[in-house]
């Protein structure tokens, strides 16, 4: 839960200096009065801030599940490894099996 809490808030600080980067491209071309830019720029500046100190808020949390994530996708790689060797031996006795049955007919 937690980690989605941070992913939220990572997307709402992309986003406000997304915002903020088009406004200020716009302001670039069109004029619009410096008490109005103020005010826009002040809220998405605290909107960028905030989420931002929510996102290092949440990371450690994420952090914590991407190390459990890497252990049991080792785990999962070992696993498939002996799976694969499994099949392999089972595979070579089934032709030896074969063959064994081809010279007594």
């Amino acid at each position: 839960m937690k980690a989605r809490k941070y992913e939220i808030y990572r997307h709402h600080a992309w986003a406000g200096l997304g915002l903020l980067s088009v406004f200020l491209a716009i302001r670039y071309f069109i004029f619009i009065p410096w008490i109005i830019s103020l005010i826009i720029v002040s809220i998405l500046s605290t909107y960028i801030l905030v989420s931002i100190a929510l996102t290092y808020k949440y990371y450690r949390y994420v952090r914590e599940e991407k190390v459990k994530t890497a252990e049991e996708k080792e785990k999962e790689k070992i696993r498939k490894k002996e799976i694969k060797a499994a099949l392999k031996m089972e595979k070579k006795r089934l032709k030896a099996e074969i063959k064994k049955n081809k010279k007594k007919k």
